[in-house]
């Protein structure tokens, strides 16, 4: 691993994403089906007697435009849970315990209690956040 320079709003970024993890999970469920099953209103057209249009937009390069820009946000997301799942797959069994207490866990302790929990001195358990946001910074390709 090179020494990537990386900036505190990164760092932040990537750790908070570790913390979101499963909001992302289920964020990514909810684009998916938002894009592959948009909502159709249905109108009946015999109560339009008057031959006047409706209020809708019925412009399908803006629906296109809309579902893409999700596809956007999808695809990113997919992309943040990916490079979380590669790394979380490489670490080892210690890390993923220290990953599941400090992120997954729904308790929130502090350096101390994190390092007692994980059997490790509070600096270390700084040190393994570190090593694990540099390598998820890494897999992404953020600086």
């Amino acid at each position: 691993m090179y020494d990537l320079k990386i900036t505190k709003q990164t760092f932040k970024k990537v750790e908070a994403e570790w913390m979101n993890y499963h909001h992302t999970l289920k964020e990514i469920k909810r684009l998916e089906e938002d894009v592959f099953n948009p909502y159709q209103e249905v109108w009946d057209r015999d109560e339009n007697i008057g031959g006047g249009q409706a209020n809708i937009i019925r412009d399908p390069t803006q629906s296109t435009v809309i579902r893409l820009s999700k596809h956007k946000q999808l695809n990113y997301l997919k992309d943040i849970v990916r490079a979380i799942d590669t790394v979380y797959q490489q670490l080892s069994k210690e890390y993923q315990a220290f990953v599941q207490i400090r992120y997954w866990s729904n308790r929130k302790l502090t350096w101390d209690g994190i390092a007692d929990q994980c059997y490790i001195s509070k600096r270390q358990a700084m040190r393994w956040r570190d090593e694990i946001v540099k390598i998820t910074i890494e897999v992404l390709g953020w600086r």
